[in-house]
């Protein structure tokens, strides 16, 4: 077996285990629904993935999104 091979088994083996996690997880939890802020945070690190050619673009947006979710944590701690 090439190492290219062996790689690819062992990532099928991992997501076969994530999926298995995932299936035998208790269904009975409750979600939260995102924030406004927290939505707007994964749309800019989206976005900064998708503009990824234009590393200025890219990384701006992937920071910029960043920064909302840490603000949205914070918020969300004081709350408590």
């Amino acid at each position: 077996m090439d190492a290219s091979q062996i790689y690819i088994l062992i990532s099928i083996i991992l997501l076969l285990i994530i999926a298995i996690v995932i299936f035998f997880a208790k269904k009975d939890k409750k979600q939260k629904p995102l924030t406004p802020l927290a939505g707007l945070a994964f749309a800019f690190i989206i976005a900064g993935i998708v503009f990824g050619k234009s590393r200025a673009a890219g990384y701006s947006l992937i920071g910029a999104g960043v920064l909302l979710a840490i603000i949205d944590i914070v918020i969300k701690f004081k709350k408590k």
